[in-house]
């Protein structure tokens, strides 16, 4: 898909009901995003199983969207037993739908997410010649250190204010709306 123009699409968070919108994004990455991605090559059983367990330990997954298909996501997920002040940041785009600004602004979904949840440190790690994602990391003011041919990046969210909490909850009631009436579609034309 070569005519995706910026601005094309939406992101919204996807919900444990759409686990397989995930996964199929996941595995649409071509053998060099998914190495960028994961920091090794992962076959599609690895995907299968990473993709199952979305919604487990507190993470948060958004997607972007175009015409109902994940195109890209970014995953927030906390570190250790339950949200602390550190998290973990992580995400993916399709080949073509790459420079585009998607992960830009799927990233920045995930530095909201953290500041609402008052995370103080939100990392983010990258292979060394992620130049995408460390563009990225770099446009939301990351911190960013080369450790042992990885480079680590480290964010500082803001403190949650009444809007960046506002925001993200009317977001998240329709993207969540939306969702209930994606699934009550599929489950149509399934039966």
């Amino acid at each position: 898909m070569s005519d995706f123009e910026a601005g094309e699409g939406s992101i919204r968070r996807l919900w444990p009901t759409e686990t397989d919108k995930f996964r199929d994004h996941l595995l649409r990455l071509d053998p060099e995003s998914r190495r960028l991605r994961f920091a090794h090559l992962v076959s599609d059983d690895f995907i299968k199983a990473y993709a199952s367990r979305m919604t487990e330990y507190g993470s948060l997954v958004y997607g972007h969207l175009v015409d109902g298909v994940v195109r890209g996501a970014s995953e927030l997920r906390r570190l250790g037993d339950a949200w602390g002040e550190q998290a973990e940041a992580a995400f993916s785009v399709e080949k073509p739908y790459q420079d585009h600004g998607v992960g830009t602004d799927l990233m920045g979904r995930v530095v909201r997410a953290a500041r609402n949840r008052n995370i103080r440190r939100l990392y983010m790690s990258c292979l060394a010649e992620n130049a995408r994602m460390q563009a990225i990391a770099r446009k939301h003011d990351a911190l960013l250190r080369f450790e042992y041919g990885d480079v680590v990046g480290e964010i500082l969210p803001a403190q949650p204010d009444y809007f960046s909490l506002a925001t993200e909850a009317a977001e998240d009631r329709l993207g969540f709306i939306i969702a209930v009436l994606d699934l009550q579609a599929r489950l149509m034309r399934a039966a």
